[in-house]
């Protein structure tokens, strides 16, 4: 056996235990008070409701957003950065997508991204591997 066949077995034994950790996580998490699951798999828990008009997938929007591993790990924030983010909401992670067509402006929610809805099989970064469950404050500012 190669060293490609052991790093190989490596990564996907890695893979399996965030799938397993990821589904242990939103088992528990869904009973909690609060949190939302849909049939997607997304779950979600609203921190503040705002007033405004809700986007669809086709539109830019603007957030701020903190993004956390399940073990509380930060992976990327655009408000420890001071900068919000805008992007076509098409053109990010499904559960992303998803979730935000579901606040109006002004809201901020925390969701919950199960591997199918967020990057899948594929690792992205160090911090970020293969089948992890996403967890992700957003701060829904503006549809632009």
């Amino acid at each position: 056996m190669g060293i490609a066949d052991i790093l190989f077995q490596r990564n996907q034994k890695k893979a399996e235990e965030n799938l397993a950790a990821g589904q242990n996580f939103l088992a528990e998490n869904s009973k909690k008070e609060g949190i939302v699951s849909l049939e997607s798999g997304l779950q979600y828990q609203i921190l503040q409701m705002g007033e405004g008009d809700k986007p669809s997938a086709t539109d830019q929007v603007s957030c701020h957003y903190h993004g956390t591993m399940i073990d509380g790990t930060v992976f990327d924030s655009s408000v420890e950065r001071g900068q919000p983010a805008s992007f076509p909401l098409n053109r990010v992670i499904k559960g992303w997508t998803e979730g935000l067509q579901l606040m109006p402006v002004g809201s901020k929610f925390r969701f919950f991204i199960p591997p199918h809805l967020a990057y899948g099989e594929r690792a992205v970064s160090a911090v970020i591997g293969a089948n992890s469950t996403l967890i992700f404050d957003v701060e829904l500012l503006g549809i632009n």
